[in-house]
């Protein structure tokens, strides 16, 4: 049997505490992988399989560090688990094997990189517990530090599961022998990875026991989440894995949100799908649907608000006409809305910077895009001085401009730090005398070198006196042998010549210690100091997040306001019974997109006592399914908060909305379920 070697063995022991993830083991330039996961890596990624030791023979396939995001995509989209093992020290001060840890455990619910997710969409992490009355469910997006958690009744779990689309579930281990076909469902219901858990990360105890010292508290009465059993125990197991998973603090996830059973109109899954409300049924895409139409926001924190808002229209007429009031005034006011969106068009995604500053992975180019954001912050807010609407003014109200925070990191960095921290460069001249010297030292040797050898030349009387520089002996000082009775005593003879000697002085050895050791100083004291600005904004992470809900609400009520002024949508009537009543109403999505000819608007009516059924007939490619959906579009966009595409809608609130129409048809290109179907 072959000797295993001190690197190996330390891939060994690093794989055996992760077996069910492909290892990441950091050599140098690259993330080199062994044995399986070499030939699986190899498989997945179309990666060359090479061998280690041609004695012996150990498969090997490695990726770049600079190109690992595109990697870590396509296995994630695979719903694969990516251990990310890192060189914990400098290869070149190791002394023997260099020390490696796995530093995090990249999962398709875990991913924070940005190149990896999608900006207008959150990447949820969930968590069910079935419970014996009421399931409980919890859903983190680690990436924003956003934490819902819900109860619901058993047969309104994957409508639930549906909604929120999470890319990894978590559930117990016991689902899997008492449930198998409940999961077989559940993984049809959903599109991500089903990771499960031991049952005792479920349990009630230590679930309360993770949540309240994640929080800080002795209850979590405070969060209004004080009634809830099976949701919390949900929620316990999800944060238990991101602390598993993530191995640093979350302090982004500051608080915990109950969502409250009814306060949404329930969308399921088949109905989402036929609405196409995010995603057309024929390409699986965004284009084609009512979030395409209606999204004009210019934020990511904005695009991830109206997706939610969409999917989660509300039951409640006070919160619709809060919303309403606030695209009215929008839709009245184009200048003051024009305004408003060219502010927000300059605003980085916070949630994110704020999550990444929080975890400690957060670059200088995350900082400046924080400063950047905030240079814009008191110009949204002076946009909204003097709005009615309470929805604009609480959201002027509360919105923090981080003045403070922007001048702390202007001081501190360049406007345009290079893209890899390690080279160094970012921090701004001036900001630090010890930083500023060293880099005088590395820019202004031949200055200091030519002054230096002026200086001695004039101060010994020896015109040819000259400094030179080899690997071996550094810097030095040569004079010819003609003058040499004019050496001071203070030189120090390292070399002799045919016709020179060579010297070396304290000072002339002080400056090249500095000279050759300023670059590495100065990276070194560029990341220390980067490391304790990061570690002050760190502080401030909670108002950050208040920014960002405050800059996500006004470009949602912003974005709904413009799709109002551009389609012409007129405000609904929103009342508190069952009753329907709709003039000139049009399909949101097909009148814009099918522009060969106009759309014909046409009228909805139910009442509340007479007229309760409608039943539409008509003839192939009579527009039976573009009717039918119309009107539960205009139902969803209503209670969203949003203005309409009718001349007049007065609607009464629904609970839930169930359609299995054309369930092959194509209505974006034209096509009926019938041509369809034929075709």
């Amino acid at each position: 049997m072959a000797v295993m070697t001190p690197m190996m063995r330390q891939y060994h022991d690093a794989k055996s505490k992760h077996p069910d993830a492909l290892l990441f083991f950091r050599m140098g330039d690259f993330y080199e992988m062994f044995h399986e996961d070499a030939k699986e890596a190899s498989r997945l990624l179309g990666l060359t399989l090479t061998s280690r030791d041609k004695a012996n023979p150990i498969p090997m396939a490695g990726v770049p560090v600079r190109a690992v995001d595109t990697y870590l995509r396509r296995l994630l989209n695979l719903g694969r688990k990516v251990a990310i093992c890192e060189q914990m020290e400098d290869p070149r001060e190791a002394k023997g094997i260099v020390e490696r840890a796995v530093t995090r455990i990249v999962t398709p619910g875990t991913v924070t990189e940005e190149s990896v997710l999608e900006a207008k969409a959150n990447n949820f992490l969930a968590a069910l517990f079935p419970g014996s009355a009421r399931a409980g469910l919890a859903w983190v997006d680690v990436s924003t530090g956003t934490f819902r958690v819900s109860e619901v009744a058993q047969d309104r779990i994957l409508d639930e599961l549906s909604r929120v689309d999470p890319s990894e579930l978590l559930v117990p281990e016991r689902m899997n022998g008492d449930s198998p076909e409940f999961m077989a469902t559940v993984g049809e219901t959903i599109r991500g990875t089903i990771t499960t858990r031991p049952d005792w990360a479920f349990e009630a105890n230590e679930a309360n026991r993770i949540l309240t010292s994640h929080f800080g508290v002795r209850t979590l009465d405070g969060f209004g989440c004080g009634d809830l059993t099976t949701a919390l125990q949900a929620a316990g197991a999800a944060l238990q894995y991101l602390d598993e998973t993530q191995k640093t603090g979350q302090a982004h996830i500051a608080r915990i949100e109950k969502v409250r059973d009814g306060a949404h109109l329930i969308l399921d899954r088949t109905t989402r799908q036929a609405l196409e409300l995010t995603e057309s049924m024929a390409r699986g895409a965004r284009g084609g649907t009512l979030l395409a139409i209606l999204d004009h926001t210019r934020t990511a924190m904005g695009g991830r608000t109206l997706k939610s808002w969409i999917l989660a229209p509300l039951t409640d007429c006070t919160g619709i006409r809060r919303r309403l009031d606030a695209i009215g005034e929008l839709v009245d006011d184009p200048f003051r809305r024009k305004d408003l969106r060219e502010t927000l068009g300059g605003i980085y995604d916070l949630e994110r910077i704020a999550a990444k500053v929080a975890t400690g992975r957060a670059s200088p180019r995350d900082l400046v895009s924080l400063r950047q954001s905030a240079e814009r912050l008191p110009e949204l807010r002076r946009r909204l001085e003097g709005t009615f609407a309470e929805a604009l003014a609480s959201e002027e109200e509360r919105l923090d401009t981080l003045a403070d925070l922007g001048e702390l990191v202007a001081r501190a960095l360049t406007d345009s730090p290079p893209p890899n921290q390690k080279d160094g460069g970012f921090i701004r001249e001036g900001y630090h005398p010890e930083l500023d010297e060293l880099r005088s030292l590395k820019r202004d040797g031949k200055e200091w070198i030519a002054s230096f050898q002026k200086d001695e030349s004039e101060r010994t009387g020896i015109p040819s006196l000259k400094v030179g520089f080899n690997r071996v002996f550094g810097y030095y000082l040569e004079i010819t042998n003609a003058h040499r009775d004019r050496v001071p005593a203070e030189y120090h003879r390292k070399q002799t010549l045919k016709n020179a000697e060579r010297y070396i002085t304290p000072e002339l050895k002080e400056y090249e210690t500095k000279v050759l050791t300023a670059d590495e100083k100065a990276k070194e004291l560029e990341a220390g100091l980067f490391a304790a600005l990061r570690e002050e904004v760190m502080q401030h992470v909670p108002r950050i997040q208040v920014a960002a809900e405050a800059v996500a609400a006004v470009d949602t009520l912003a974005s709904l306001a413009e799709a109002a002024a551009l389609r012409g949508y007129t405000r609904p009537e929103i009342v508190r019974s069952n009753e329907l009543e709709i003039r000139e109403g049009r399909h949101p999505v097909l009148e814009v997109l099918q522009t060969d000819e106009p759309f014909v608007p046409n009228d909805v009516s139910m009442e509340e006592t007479g007229r309760r059924v409608l039943v539409i007939t008509g003839p192939n490619m009579s527009g039976k399914s573009t009717y039918l959906r119309q009107t539960a579009l205009i139902m969803v966009m209503a209670q969203c908060g949003s203005f309409v595409p009718a001349a007049s809608a007065r609607i009464g609130l629904a609970d839930r909305i169930f359609t299995r129409v054309g369930a092959s048809d194509d209505l974006s290109r034209g096509k009926s379920t019938f041509m369809v179907e034929m075709s």
